[in-house]
């Protein structure tokens, strides 16, 4: 059951109509996005797919930060052109990408890399990877989506409708998901285009969704009074799902000495369907709820404020009254015997 809306918070809380906007672009948008990213896929395979041949060195790892680019802007310029009733302010949306991303390549890689040195002990064996892939580098790559949500926009004006912890949550995701990809061309000194464009929409795609998953939540603290562990629940969600997603991309996509990067594309478009979807209904179902209870006090405080009936009086019709009540007392004063057996 979902907890009554709060006011008692030190942040800007708008009316509860506003909180509960439904916004529809968003989703249409989050819609079109997906094309957008299976087309740019399509492109670089189908169309492109010789256009690397024979380059290396700056020009293969210029085109691959370049690729990296491209599932970032298409999600956020879909985002923002299609949410026209009211759209993020466009500065606020990219601050909250470019911190995603300085966040991810400051902190969360280097920590990942150099303290603990993942890359030596995850791939050993399947028990280091799942409980790796979830307890460490899901936590610390979601941890990083939501400081900076917590600390970069929640306590801003413009954080005024639930659904904001979606959007400006996947922002931060895909700012850290395009330093990863960035990474990953320089680490390699570029990649296949081909298969380089399928892997910077994997990575997008995973990492949109499970921001996604936690954006909800954080909407949801935002606006609502929620249980201590709420919040924490939500990241250890989305630290699950990240584990879990990048195991089975790891094994779906390896087989062998041969490697179908298809297989994980396709994987991560479930995934992506299925937490949208998810994130979709939960936004709705938590909106009306929202709505009900703000038309309940509306009605409470209507009646409350509605003036009393006015009593009509009727002069003549009160003194044949009083005459009659007369009549019927002088009666009964000079007949004591009346009501005598």
């Amino acid at each position: 059951m979902q907890s009554t809306p709060t006011a008692d918070s030190a942040f800007y809380h708008p009316d509860i109509e506003h909180i509960a906007h439904n916004r529809r672009g968003f989703w249409i948008a989050a819609l079109i996005a997906l094309g957008g990213l299976l087309a740019f896929v399509g492109i670089f395979n189908l169309l492109l797919d010789r256009v690397g041949d024979g380059l290396g060195g700056f020009l293969l790892i210029f085109l691959g930060l370049l690729m990296s680019l491209v599932p970032a802007a298409l999600w956020l310029g879909f985002f923002y052109r299609m949410d026209r009733l009211e759209p993020e302010p466009k500065e606020k949306l990219i601050g909250v990408f470019l911190l995603g991303a300085l966040v991810a390549g400051a902190v969360a890689i280097p920590f990942l890399e150099n303290f603990v040195a993942i890359d030596s002990w995850l791939y050993n064996s399947f028990a280091t990877q799942l409980v790796g892939g979830i307890l460490l580098v899901g936590f610390v790559q979601e941890a990083v989506v939501y400081l900076v949500v917590r600390y970069g926009i929640y306590a801003d004006p413009e954080f005024d409708e639930r659904v904001d912890g979606v959007i400006y949550a996947i922002a931060a995701g895909l700012g850290m998901a395009t330093v990863l990809n960035f990474n990953y061309v320089l680490e390699h000194g570029g990649v296949d285009l081909g298969i380089g464009s399928v892997r910077v929409v994997v990575t997008a795609l995973a990492h949109a969704s499970f921001a996604g998953i936690l954006g909800y939540f954080i909407g949801q603290a935002r606006f609502e009074k929620t249980p201590l562990l709420y919040l924490p629940s939500g990241l250890a969600l989305a630290a699950l799902l990240n584990g879990v997603f990048f195991l089975l991309e790891d094994r779906v996509t390896g087989a062998g000495l041969t490697v179908n990067p298809w297989n994980g594309l396709l994987l991560a478009l479930v995934v992506a369907g299925v937490c949208l979807s998810a994130v979709f209904w939960l936004v709705g179902r938590a909106n009306e709820e929202t709505l009900r209870v703000a038309a309940a006090q509306r009605r409470a405080k209507e009646s409350l404020a509605m003036p009393p009936i006015p009593i009509r009086h009727f002069p003549e019709r009160e003194a044949e009254a009083e005459k009659v009540d007369g009549a019927e007392t002088v009666g009964e004063e000079t007949n004591p015997a009346k009501g005598e057996s």
